[in-house]
């Protein structure tokens, strides 16, 4: 769980529930109209812009703003340095059946025992990455769209609101629920933008290009396996990735 990710959002609602508290309370600003309008029609709005698929997906990557997967980077160095030692003493077979950190991983180090070269390898596992740059790209764009959508159903419940108002102005009682909903549907549509989606975007963009790097760094210890490089090498190379202090921690454990 993203702690971040948690307290950041909770906290931001209570804030704008608090400040209506404070001003009289939630229930002038909970109108049934306004929300039909900005989060269903939002929904259908979105579902309508994307394929189903990518639309079903996108909430499971919602999710993942608040529970990511985690890319442990010296982890990783570790066990890189821990089977080259081990592929340059007994060679690439001695590999097969090594428990690794993820799927992706273990992908790479199966082809090494089957025999890839460092050619194919490369090739086939960045063509893995370019997939799943596509794929977290189509539900970032189905995020995006609650973003652009949103407000925009709230310019239409406003617009919605002004004219049930100014249809009505003879009656007094009709003009207090067509400004409500006028100016709710705006609120909504502000609050689904700035505070539901916007930021759950850019974490989840953060997330993947954590991702991207954790892999790069998996296909650079692979390479240099396969070409025989010995340990220290390769934790070398990939600890480029780390801060400076992990960087040092390394080196002392080393």
């Amino acid at each position: 769980m993203d702690i971040a990710s948690l307290i950041g959002f909770i906290g931001a609602v209570g804030m704008i529930v608090g400040s209506m508290v404070a001003g009289g309370g939630v229930g002038p600003f909970i109108d049934v109209p306004s929300i039909l309008i900005v989060f269903g029609g939002s929904f259908f709005a979105v579902m309508y812009l994307n394929p189903m698929g990518t639309f079903l997906a996108s909430f499971g990557a919602m999710a993942k703003a608040f529970k990511p997967s985690v890319f442990k980077t010296e982890a990783l160095i570790e066990k890189m340095v821990e089977l080259s030692n081990l592929a340059r003493k007994d060679g690439m077979m001695a590999l097969e059946g090594q428990t690794v950190t993820d799927k992706f991983f273990e992908k790479g180090l199966q082809m090494l025992v089957d025999g890839a070269d460092e050619a194919k390898l490369v090739k086939q596992l960045k063509q893995e990455i370019e997939a799943m740059k596509r794929r977290h790209a189509g539900n970032h764009g189905a995020i995006k769209a609650w973003i652009d959508i949103g407000p925009a159903m709230g310019m239409i419940g406003t617009l919605i609101g002004l004219v049930l108002m100014l249809g009505n102005m003879s009656d007094p009682k009709a003009i207090g629920p067509a400004m409500a909903v006028a100016l709710l549907t705006t609120l909504y549509g502000a609050f689904m933008a700035n505070v539901m989606f916007m930021p759950m975007l850019a974490k989840l963009e953060g997330y993947s290009a954590d991702e991207v790097v954790y892999r790069e760094l998996v296909i650079e210890g692979l390479r240099g396996i396969a070409k025989g490089e010995s340990g220290r090498n390769i934790q070398d190379q990939l600890s480029a990735a780390l801060s400076p202090k992990e960087q040092a921690k390394m080196a002392e454990a080393a």
